[in-house]
């Protein structure tokens, strides 16, 4: 398992205080031989300060021991630190710039002129904004409405492409779902009017 928290700090002070060889600490820290050879000779990483991976619990003396008397040795995460990191929740950071605070109108007003079944709720969690915004750009009641121009959120930097289209498919496999419902209850009151 490749090292999930910053690699190159690791691999400093594993360069610096060990004798693992180059394919143990590349291994261990998601990197390339070379890269770590670079490390051993400052050309690469020269600014970065080593970071223990003892003290951050993420290797034991143990395990870095067995490295060195073994080159073949793959150094393996230590397994509490393992379960912490897959504990972990990983939050999104939601904070816009005040610069860009004022182009979430002109992007909910494009996600309702160009995908006008989404919910105020997916329009929410992909923008970051509050459904009463959102209801009052579509009501037409904005406070600015007249300042309020359709533009994309991709480009404006508020969503990325891929949370967008995970929005589309999902509506419209929601259309799929309800024009096979009607579809069905169509023909089951053809059934029983015949």
């Amino acid at each position: 398992m490749s090292l999930p928290l910053m690699p190159k700090a690791t691999a400093v002070w594993l360069v610096e205080n060990t004798k693992l060889s180059f394919e143990q600490i590349a291994a261990f820290c998601g990197m390339h031989k070379l890269e770590v050879q670079g490390i051993a000779d400052g050309d690469v990483a020269s600014g970065i300060l080593g970071q223990d991976p003892i003290a951050r619990g993420i290797l034991s003396k143990e395990q870095i021991a067995a490295g060195e008397a073994d080159p073949e040795h793959h150094l393996q995460m230590d397994s509490s630190f393992n379960t912490y990191v897959k504990t972990q929740k990983k939050v999104k950071n939601r904070y816009t710039p005040v610069a860009r605070r004022g182009d979430k109108p002109d992007a909910v007003a494009w996600l309702i002129k160009h995908h006008p079944d989404i919910s105020d709720m997916q329009v929410a969690k992909l923008i970051g904004t509050t459904k009463s915004t959102i209801s009052a750009i579509r009501s037409r009641e904005h406070w600015n409405m007249s300042n309020i121009r359709p533009r994309d959120p991709v480009l404006l930097g508020l969503c990325t492409q891929t949370d967008l289209f995970a929005v589309v498919d999902k509506i419209e496999k929601q259309k799929e779902q309800e024009g096979k419902r009607a579809g069905k209850s169509q023909a089951k009151k053809a059934s029983a009017s015949a």
